[in-house]
């Protein structure tokens, strides 16, 4: 992959890694977080946590009644060390790689991302600003405290 077509990024949360970790399979919290605007929402997010298995996500602009879905199949899952999946969206059939390595050092967790084969240059600044909200989304939803995955009954 093209160097002008990849997108790189790294964030560090003040959480553990297996929370971190689970924050990006786990659906109930990715509807919390997992959309390109901070004002946005995410109603759908699915996960079949498995190599082969889908992942998919529908993120909704309300302001605009818009919806932008998405998703792919995992190629890499090593709780909760790396993960990665293909990722195509519902009205663009070009399919582009999401690989994400999490690493844990005195109880922060740094996460390393790399999005290859984005369409062209365009397509890395826009994605860019988009992951960069997501990203923010995600702090606020790690901060938030409370499970991380599904709620206690």
């Amino acid at each position: 992959m093209s160097a002008r077509t990849t997108l790189r990024m790294k964030r560090t949360y003040d959480a553990p890694v297996e929370r971190v970790f689970d924050a990006w399979t786990s659906e109930e919290v990715m509807r919390r977080w997992f959309h390109g605007q901070h004002e946005w929402e995410t109603p759908e997010a699915a996960v079949d946590l498995r190599v082969g298995g889908a992942v998919r996500v529908v993120m909704r602009d309300p302001a605009e009644e818009v919806d932008h879905g998405g998703g792919g199949r995992y190629t890499v899952v090593d709780p909760p060390h790396r993960l990665a999946f293909t990722w195509v969206w519902d009205d663009d059939p070009y399919e582009s790689l999401i690989e994400i390595e999490f690493e844990e050092s005195g109880g922060a967790t740094t996460v390393r991302f790399t999005h290859s084969g984005l369409r062209d240059e365009e397509a890395v600044r826009s994605h860019e600003g988009g992951w960069g909200n997501a990203f923010d989304n995600l702090q606020r939803a790690l901060e938030e405290g409370g499970p991380t995955s599904a709620p206690a009954a």
